[in-house]
């Protein structure tokens, strides 16, 4: 439950959706400071797979859970001093966020959709989209910006945070993942 202090992204899981041999998670997200919703810090999230679980290099998608977040700082997906050049989609580093206390697997990020994969970018991670049905593909750049909203939302939020170039807890800052949904999403028509 979110109280009045706290930067949450809920992440709601719908289903699966199937584009020939390739799968993904679909779900959307809200993100909620102080408890109220931030209409433009919202829209879907693809995934792996499931059932959830935290098996190393499993390929499947976290457990639901509330998740501490925290800055990131890696060779693919930083939360500050990534690529400002988007004339090379996916052209690293990559804007990205952590999520923590998902041992014993470690970088799950929340980053943007990229080339190669454009339907799904993770063995784990969160990719922020607009809405897709089952056969469409994320957009790069929409991808990059609703990553970067999230960044720059949390920024705002916990400015301490974001201080020194390596990875740092953000106080009061989390995903909250519902479900494991095994069965189809219902078909989008827009």
């Amino acid at each position: 439950m979110a109280d009045e202090k706290s930067w949450e992204i809920h992440i709601d899981r719908l289903g699966i959706q199937k584009s020939g041999t390739k799968q993904r998670t679909y779900a959307t997200y809200q993100v909620l400071i102080g408890g109220k919703p931030v209409k433009e810090l919202s829209g879907h999230i693809c995934e792996c797979i499931g059932p959830g679980d935290l098996v190393p290099n499993g390929g499947k998608r976290i457990p639901q859970g509330r998740y501490p977040l925290s800055t990131q700082f890696g060779k693919k997906y930083r939360t500050s001093g990534f690529v400002t050049d988007t004339k090379v989609p996916g052209k690293e580093p990559m804007p990205g966020l952590l999520l923590m206390k998902t041992k014993p697997r470690t970088a799950i990020l929340i980053h943007p959709g990229h080339p190669p994969t454009l339907y799904l970018s993770s063995v784990g991670c969160l990719n922020p989209t607009n809405p897709l049905r089952a056969k469409d593909e994320m957009v790069f750049l929409e991808s990059r910006a609703r990553t970067i909203a999230l960044i720059d939302s949390l920024r705002a939020f916990a400015p301490s945070a974001f201080k020194a170039e390596k990875n740092t807890p953000i106080p009061n800052a989390f995903a909250v993942i519902e479900g494991e949904p095994t069965k189809a999403v219902p078909a989008l028509t827009s």
